[in-house]
């Protein structure tokens, strides 16, 4: 649905649609008499949570500079731990209704933003045949560039790629048959393979399932800490790294960063997998060490398998398919996202130990850098027509 909404009404548009049911659901929360008005505004806040993220990254993806665009992108899981962290502290201090009120400000004060300051996408505009919108669009994001005349300029060059891409654009049949139509031409299947396969890596490498499962993981490695601290400092970790990796992606392209982010997890998470298994054995005391290989391994992911592909997602797909193909693919990776978390807790007793599901997340890891090697192109400040190509 929120792939066809992006392509259908525009990349901010989808967004503030999404912003509809995030304040009605807050709404039902706080004023909750009963089990059921909490469950349908949880669920109207999951939705428009699901309705967020793929036209952000799109809208990006499309208004930003070729060499911003990856750091601009990255922001985006970023400030999701800059939210979580505010929330956690707003629980810690606040009656949980009190919170659900405040944070219908979190829905309200983005929406504003975008309706005074923030353009529609011209990459968008152009599709649509609204060429003068798209010049004051580009107008307006180019206002502090000194020279003169280069919203116009980006404008013809725009135009000029829009129209070698029209007579190859697939233009019958409704939204899902022009999707399907195109996932078959080499420019459509060959990014949507490429991203499957690696969302496949990212969650079997436990990135996310270290997160969700933060204080059970501790428990089991054997750190002598307590786990709740731990889960802490694995959120502080996210947070700050988060932020550094954003100002890397200016400088460093996509591919070194994933292969060092992948082969610095491998290596620490079968370090702990090899603690783990001495201290279940008794010929190890338990000590902090599994903490610090995660805490590395955290901030490795961050860096790399857990940030760059969301990053990509927008990036890699043409421009007649970018919002449904961008939103199946963020929904399939949902759905692997889902299956991993499901399938952890049972990890263990089907590999025989705590240390082999460490072993299978640097296995996962190490396969990771071996495909990103041998099949991933550089984006790093390439236009997104020369992705394309």
């Amino acid at each position: 649905i929120t792939g066809y909404l992006v392509d259908r009404i525009g990349r901010l548009n989808t967004i503030k649609v999404g912003a509809i049911p995030f304040v009605i659901g807050w709404i039902l929360i706080a004023t909750s008499q009963n089990l059921t008005m909490l469950l349908v505004g949880r669920c109207l806040t999951g939705s428009a949570l699901a309705m967020g993220p793929s036209p952000a990254v799109v809208y990006v993806t499309e208004v930003a500079r070729a060499d911003l665009r990856g750091a601009l992108i990255c922001m985006g899981p970023t400030l999701t731990s800059f939210g979580m962290v505010i929330i956690y502290t707003m629980g810690a201090f606040l009656h949980w209704r009190t919170v659900a009120w405040l944070s219908i400000a979190f829905c309200i004060c983005p929406l504003l933003f975008m309706t005074l300051w923030s353009p529609e996408s011209p990459v968008w505009l152009i599709s649509k045949g609204r060429t003068k919108d798209a010049l004051k669009s580009l107008t307006y994001l180019s206002r502090r560039d000194k020279k003169a005349g280069v919203a116009e300029q980006q404008l013809a060059e725009l135009l000029k790629e829009h129209n070698a891409k029209k007579g190859q654009t697939i233009q019958q049949g409704s939204s899902i048959t022009r999707l399907l139509k195109a996932l078959i031409r080499p420019n459509g299947y060959k990014p949507f393979l490429l991203l499957i396969f690696i969302y496949f890596f990212q969650q079997f490498s436990g990135i996310y399932i270290t997160i969700f499962y933060a204080v059970s993981f501790f428990k089991d490695v054997g750190a002598a800490i307590d786990p709740y601290v731990s889960t802490v400092a694995i959120g502080v970790v996210r947070m700050v790294i988060g932020l550094l990796t954003s100002f890397l992606l200016r400088s460093f392209g996509r591919r070194p960063l994933y292969m060092v982010s992948g082969a610095g997890m491998a290596a620490s998470m079968f370090l702990c997998g090899y603690i783990t298994r001495e201290v279940a054995a008794g010929n190890m005391e338990k000590s902090y060490v599994p903490v610090i290989c995660v805490l590395i391994y955290m901030t490795l992911g961050v860096t790399g398998l857990m940030s760059i592909p969301w990053t990509m997602t927008a990036e890699l797909y043409p421009l007649e398919i970018r919002g449904m193909a961008q939103g199946l693919t963020i929904s399939l990776a949902h759905v692997i996202m889902f299956s991993a978390l499901k399938i952890y807790p049972f990890l263990e007793q089907m590999l025989g130990g705590v240390y082999a599901v460490h072993w299978l997340f640097a296995s996962a890891s190490l396969g990771s850098v071996i495909f990103i090697f041998i099949f991933l192109p550089e984006t790093h400040k390439k236009l997104l027509t020369d992705i394309q190509d």
